[in-house]
C-alpha cells in the first residue's frame, strides 16, 4: 500500500512552534517512528508552505497512490483551490489536524476541505497521523 502525508504551511516548524499546542517533537522524528511502525507500507512525506505546491502534489499523487493524509494547516479554512483539487482526484484523502480545531478559535471550526475528504481526524496530537494510517488499513 502506497500512502503519502502532505503537510501544509508552518508544519515544518513542529517541535519549535507553539509547543503548548503542537508539542515538542519534530515531524521528521515522528515520521521516522511512523515509518518504522508501519514498515510494510510505502509511506512518503511532503511539506510546503505554498498553496499551489500543495495543489500540484495532490494532482501528482492523486491518481496512483492508495491514500493521502492531508494536514492543510491554515489552508483548511480558506482554500477553495485545495478543496477543488481534492474533488478532482481519485485517491481518497483523510484530513488530519494535530490540535482539536473545534476547541480553538471560531474561524478554525470550518473546514472547506472536509466535505471532499473520506474523513477527518483532529485533536490526537501527532498520533492523528497514525489514526489516519490505520484508517487506510
Amino acid at each position: 500500500m502506497k500512502l503519502i502525508i502532505i503537510n501544509g504551511p508552518n508544519l515544518n516548524l513542529l517541535g519549535t512552534r507553539e509547543t503548548t499546542v503542537y508539542g515538542n517533537q519534530t515531524f521528521d522524528d515522528y515520521f521516522k517512528s511512523l515509518k518504522s511502525k508501519y514498515s510494510i507500507l510505502d509511506i512518503e512525506y511532503y511539506q510546503s508552505n505554498v498553496e499551489g505546491e500543495l495543489i500540484n502534489k495532490l494532482h501528482e499523487v492523486g491518481f496512483n497512490y492508495d491514500g493521502i493524509i492531508l494536514n492543510a494547516g491554515g489552508y483548511t479554512h480558506t482554500s477553495v483551490a485545495i478543496r477543488d483539487a481534492i474533488a478532482s482526484i481519485k485517491t481518497p484523502v483523510i484530513e488530519v489536524h494535530i490540535s482539536n480545531i473545534y476547541s480553538r478559535e471560531e474561524f478554525r471550526h470550518t473546514s472547506l476541505i472536509a466535505p471532499k475528504c473520506k474523513g477527518s481526524i483532529s485533536g490526537f496530537g501527532l498520533d492523528s497521523y497514525k489514526l489516519a494510517v490505520e484508517s487506510f488499513l
